[in-house]
């Protein structure tokens, strides 16, 4: 199994009033009612429905100005219907350049699937409060999706790829509209694990979906992405999943997958209730208020098997849910940076290496780095390295040296540095 204020006139919205229903086992609540949008229907994707300014304890300490927004966004599975989506705007310290700063599109990593599980809503890890202040150190602002159902009512489409690329690059073009004079339309999609896939996600949707987001390059670590679409490319064998450093905290996953991955294909149709065992119920109930750090937790002390958490076989359903997760092509028409630690035991670096390998087959400029003893949370630092000056290149149109030529698998999985 792989698991892996309001700024709009009324003239630019239109319909009858909107709400999304909640969902019984989405996590809906807990957050404030900024999040839950119920004026007119929005006329179409990417636009900003309002704003507000974030607190504080909520913020980066690199922001010279943050705020939340909730602005539109299309429903993966049914491109005539508008979904809200909320995220979070972080602009440098200082007088912007003319012509406004150059825009990083943050996806975010796994932190849940409820709404108080939403990066706007709560304090962002030490690590992505070092990492994206150093990117507005350097002259990028930042708009950072929560993705749909996180924050906003409804379900939250964990690791479908279409559904968070859509998040990403609406959230671009609302903040492009939004802001006037303060962004340039140079955006640079960014993510790690969870959003590693979605940043590549907005990549490859960009020139159908977006034509006019100029979508530059993309930097991704931690990468979490699946294609079956390989032309041929070397592949390696993945190891089990379940395999890895923290087994007592498969299970945690595992409930997101079931109710992000898979349920999010049919939220009505595939209820939580029949496929949930007893011994799983506990779990299921935590991660309707509890994001990942206590999930995690909570699994190990109840140390539930992956194998008990269900009380019929999925993998019908596993094989619907996949099926649309999985990228359908990986020709990326803009260069991609991908960053791997190779002791990586959450998203292993053998499958990393697998998507990489389809990339280049596929004819994707890749920049590749390897990082020696870096886990899926230090190669997010330790890229560093290197990913500045590929962001420097790509915006300003210089040629992104391919690695591709030169890919070689990562080896044993490593054990971390420190």
């Amino acid at each position: 199994m792989r698991r892996l204020l309001c700024l709009l006139a009324a003239a630019a919205i239109a319909g009858s009033a909107y709400a999304q229903a909640p969902d019984p086992w989405a996590g809906d609540g807990g957050v404030t009612p900024f999040y839950r949008w119920t004026g007119a229907t929005p006329a179409g994707p990417g636009r900003m429905l309002r704003t507000e300014a974030i607190p504080a304890g909520q913020s980066l300490a690199g922001a010279g100005r943050a705020e939340r927004i909730l602005y539109s966004s299309t429903d993966w599975l049914d491109a005539k219907t508008m979904v809200t989506v909320s995220g979070a705007v972080f602009f440098p310290k200082g007088t912007p350049p003319a012509g406004g700063w150059p825009l990083i599109a943050w996806a975010h990593g796994t932190t849940g699937v409820a709404d108080v599980c939403a990066p706007s809503f709560m304090p962002r890890s030490e690590r992505d409060q070092q990492y994206l202040s150093a990117w507005l150190a350097a002259g990028y602002a930042i708009v950072a999706t929560d993705y749909a159902g996180l924050g906003t009512p409804g379900p939250h489409p964990y690791l479908q790829s279409r559904s968070e690329g859509l998040a990403v690059l609406d959230s671009a073009r609302a903040a492009l509209k939004a802001y006037p004079g303060l962004l340039a339309n140079k955006v640079v999609t960014m993510g790690q694990s969870q959003g590693s896939g979605a940043a590549i996600a907005a990549a490859w949707l960009a020139p159908t979906y977006a034509p006019d987001l100029r979508i530059k390059g993309t930097v991704a670590t931690g990468l979490v992405a699946h294609t079956n679409n390989t032309r041929g490319a070397p592949q390696e064998p993945v190891p089990s999943l379940y395999t890895d450093r923290d087994a007592g905290g498969n299970a945690a996953y595992e409930i997101l997958y079931f109710l992000g991955t898979v349920r999010s294909i049919d939220p009505k149709g595939i209820r939580a209730e029949d496929y949930i065992s007893p011994a799983g119920r506990p779990l299921l109930e935590k991660a309707q208020t509890t994001c990942m750090g206590g999930l995690r937790t909570f699994a190990r002390e109840i140390a539930l098997p992956v194998e008990k958490l269900y009380s019929q076989a999925i993998a019908a359903l596993e094989a619907r849910a996949d099926g649309l997760s999985d990228f359908p092509d990986v020709d990326i028409k803009t260069p991609v940076f991908v960053g791997t630690g190779l002791a990586d035991s959450d998203a292993q670096a053998v499958s990393q290496y697998n998507f990489v390998s389809a990339m280049c087959a596929a004819g994707t400029t890749v920049e590749w780095r390897y990082y020696p003893g870096a886990t899926h949370m230090s190669a997010v630092m330790r890229s560093r390295a290197d990913s500045p000056a590929f962001v420097e290149k790509v915006l300003s149109d210089r040629t992104v040296t391919n690695l591709c030529p030169s890919l070689v698998p990562p080896g044993p999985l490593q054990e971390p540095e420190g």
